[in-house]
């Protein structure tokens, strides 16, 4: 029997430390490099990022995230039947992150896998426990982490680390009383693998000293991204989704883009017919928090009111790969009664 799945409670973590672009400043000042924060913060509208505390791992911002998600819902760790987390920065190639946010969050009942999709991990993953929940009866609270901790993967003397902001948020899905996840819609170009990630420490190139002193054991950027490839992409997705749901994208109520570049996400609202103001851009507050940014931003406008249960919700993730993934949904916010509002 095939059962429609929601959002029914969210949560978000940022980490204590907070960074602005002035401390970035200082430290690539002087050089051929004195001016490369103005122009990220100009191009990206980037203003500040938070980074994790050198004793917090990936994991813990995921728990940090859940636990909010948990509270707010009234649902125990304990009673959870499923866990996905979707990062490219876990805490080791191996185990799974899920399995440790299991044992962390006391979850010992729920079944966990990890998605690593780059930043469209978060709406896969998504779509992923939708279909689980309409399909198997036996799984009917799961709860989905978006994670990034990319700045402790990153050379600190590189400037790229200006987008790397640390975070993680979370969503809990549930089976809908409504339509629930009506769309979901991915992209992938693999012709664009070779130009930004860790080229280091798989099975291609083990970590070795050679890979060290070369860098490749860090985040790099090899090949600059056509600059309009969002652009052209994200306006594809949300006429997808929105075919799917039966609407006009006009209809759309909160449209989340990943949370890389504030211009991008004010020409695709021109282009789809979307109001700029139901398209949140917080990476001035932020930063670019990757796998993180799409259930962070979610949170973001639940929390502050820029869309509430009933309303369609698209949220739209892309990254290195290039991956992209897109969700269509009407969440079901359980309210402090244990009701959904």
């Amino acid at each position: 029997m095939v059962r429609p799945a929601t959002v029914v409670a969210t949560g978000r973590y940022l980490p204590a430390r907070r960074v602005d672009n002035d401390e970035l400043r200082a430290r690539f000042a002087g050089g051929d490099q004195a001016d490369v924060i103005d122009r990220f913060e100009a191009a990206s509208g980037i203003r500040q990022r938070y980074w994790a505390d050198p004793a917090e791992n990936t994991s813990d911002l995921a728990v940090a995230a859940a636990q909010q998600a948990l509270e707010r819902a009234g649902w125990a760790a304990a009673d959870l039947d499923l866990i996905l987390v979707g990062t490219d920065t876990p805490d080791r190639i191996t185990p799974a992150t899920s399995t440790i946010v299991q044992g962390k969050l006391g979850a010992h009942r729920a079944g966990t896998f990890d998605i690593g999709c780059a930043c469209a991990s978060f709406p896969t993953a998504l779509a992923t426990a939708a279909g689980l929940i309409a399909t198997n009866p036996s799984i009917r609270r799961v709860l989905v982490i978006g994670a990034y901790l990319m700045q402790r993967l990153a050379d600190a003397n590189d400037p790229m680390v200006f987008f790397y902001g640390d975070g993680a948020g979370a969503a809990l899905l549930a089976p809908a009383d409504g339509p629930g996840l009506v769309a979901s819609h991915f992209l992938a170009d693999g012709r664009y693998a070779d130009h930004w990630g860790i080229a280091a420490g798989g099975t291609e190139e083990p970590a070795n000293p050679a890979a060290l002193a070369a860098g490749r054991t860090t985040v790099q950027l090899y090949k600059r991204y056509p600059p309009t490839l969002n652009e052209q992409q994200w306006p594809a997705m949300i006429d997808a989704l929105a075919r799917q749901a039966g609407v006009a994208p006009a209809a759309i109520r909160l449209a989340v883009f990943t949370q890389i570049n504030a211009e991008s996400i004010t020409t695709v609202c021109e282009q789809t017919g979307i109001p700029a103001e139901r398209a949140p851009r917080l990476m001035d507050r932020y930063g670019y928090t990757g796998s993180a940014c799409v259930p962070i931003a979610l949170d973001h406008a639940l929390a502050s009111g820029l869309t509430k249960s009933g309303e369609l919700v698209t949220l739209i993730g892309s990254g290195v790969g290039y991956n992209m993934a897109g969700v269509a949904l009407y969440p079901e916010i359980i309210d402090q009664r244990g009701s959904r509002g």
